[in-house]
């Protein structure tokens, strides 16, 4: 069995993906708004399809080491059983989302076709 790494604040800049489906659509858009209200960040759109390397509907939150150790906390304490991929931005988009991606709750694979 793989231990599921957790969050290091260890860069400068992140991306927290909060996944989510039709059945847990509304806790999803109620955590994301209340990060974008509580800890005045950036929250993207919500995808209700796939994107990117993202097998499932996310939102992305956008954030920097100054927020993480207060943020990740409080997002893996409300998630309501969401998952959410944590990962680094380092301009090497297959290493954030694989060496230097974290997970809250279960994780999900992803499609890093699209990084090779």
């Amino acid at each position: 069995m793989t231990k599921v790494r957790r969050p290091e604040n260890v860069y400068k800049a992140y991306h927290a993906h909060v996944y989510f489906d039709r059945e847990t659509e509304d806790v999803a858009l109620n955590l994301c708004e209340e990060v974008k209200h509580k800890f005045d960040l950036k929250v993207g759109r919500f995808h209700k399809q796939k994107v990117g390397p993202h097998p499932c509907w996310s939102c992305q939150i956008t954030f920097g080491s100054k927020h993480f150790e207060v943020l990740i906390p409080w997002l893996d304490q409300n998630r309501q059983g969401l998952s959410i991929l944590v990962h680094a931005l380092t301009g090497d988009d297959l290493k954030d989302h694989t060496d230097f991606a974290y997970w809250l709750g279960n994780p999900v694979s992803l499609n890093l076709e699209m990084f090779r």
